[in-house]
């Protein structure tokens, strides 16, 4: 395993990072999420992305299970606010309120009392930056987080957070954004931000919902059981690659990767720690051995020749522009 600093902080963090988005407490059992997690500490992943809404607030209680009897100082946990986690009109958003009620229920899942990195999982619109920021700042002088971050947060909102966290004393250290090959929207204006105020991407998705993998061809139905067959949330997410003209730039890749002596999928998370600005890729799975496999990934140095090879294969699909960052920030309240 690669470790690195997240951002300009003095917090380490292992380069891959396993994450439980759309599998504990909703696509795969119990015991099968507690192997994955075991198949990651094996690896010398250390660090462990989860959030608060994530399966309707069940992925914590079972990453929290997962981890019971782990040496704490030995991990990084990273959690999220902001989506719904029940039925009352406080239950969301960015607010003093919510944010103080689910730092508590966090760790109360977590079974820990710290959160190494608590991120506004999306920007509010609704709730004063201040009365957000003021609050991230009381979550960490109580103790209850090391560091702050946010995900999928813009330039021009990275910024502001910036400022207001400088003067409360409190380190905004990373973004969390949505990356891949054929996902590109940060490299624009969110990278060269963060590179300036010293935050670290911690990018999810970066084999694109498993488009990367090469396992869904041009023409052809998706494998039984794929994330293209999931109507959990994962169908929708991978939708917009599941179009014949991405799918054939996807199959140019599958020598490429054997001439590096890599996988399809290790070579897409491969390709995102390539960027300087991206501090940890996170991965998810369903089985140990895919933990096992995409882990490693870390440490891997793609040369230029490689890249840009890769470049000119996907340069047609990929999506680049820097405004589309947007098209995961809510219009409304969530």
């Amino acid at each position: 395993m690669e470790y690195r600093h997240l951002g300009r902080s003095g917090l380490v963090i292992s380069a891959i990072a396993y994450g439980n988005w759309l599998t504990h407490g909703s696509q795969v059992e119990e015991d099968a999420a507690t192997a994955c997690v075991r198949a990651a500490l094996d690896v010398g992943i250390t660090t462990f992305d989860t959030a608060d809404a994530y399966a309707q607030t069940r992925a914590e209680s079972v990453l929290g299970r997962a981890l019971k009897g782990e040496r704490r100082e030995g991990l990084e946990i990273l959690t999220k606010v902001y989506w719904p986690t029940g039925p009352g009109r406080n239950d969301r958003g960015l607010s003093r309120k919510h944010i103080m009620e689910s730092i508590d229920n966090s760790l109360r899942r977590l079974q820990t009392d710290r959160v190494d990195v608590y991120q506004a999982h999306r920007f509010d619109r609704f709730t004063p930056l201040e009365e957000t920021m003021e609050a991230f700042a009381d979550v960490v002088h109580a103790g209850k987080a090391h560091y702050i971050g946010v995900s999928e947060w813009t330039a021009d909102q990275i910024r502001r957070a910036h400022a207001l966290a400088r003067e409360l004393h409190v380190p905004l250290v990373s973004n969390q954004p949505q990356y891949s090959a054929l996902w590109r929207v940060i490299e624009g204006e969110v990278v060269p931000t963060s590179e300036e105020l010293g935050l670290g991407q911690v990018v999810f998705s970066p084999v694109a919902q498993g488009v990367l993998t090469g396992k869904y061809v041009p023409g052809g139905q998706p494998p039984e059981g794929s994330r293209a067959t999931d109507d959990k949330g994962g169908s929708g997410m991978i939708s917009r690659w599941m179009r014949d003209e991405v799918l054939e730039r996807v199959q140019l890749l599958k020598p490429l990767a054997a001439e590096a002596g890599l996988t399809m999928a290790q070579l897409a998370v491969a390709w995102v720690l390539q960027n300087p600005n991206v501090s940890a890729a996170i991965i998810g799975a369903s089985r140990p051995e895919q933990v096992a496999e995409n882990a490693k990934a870390a440490g891997v140095r793609l040369d230029a020749d490689l890249m840009a090879r890769i470049e000119e294969a996907l340069a047609p699909v990929a999506t680049t522009d820097p405004k589309r960052v947007h098209d995961n920030v809510p219009a409304q309240r969530p």
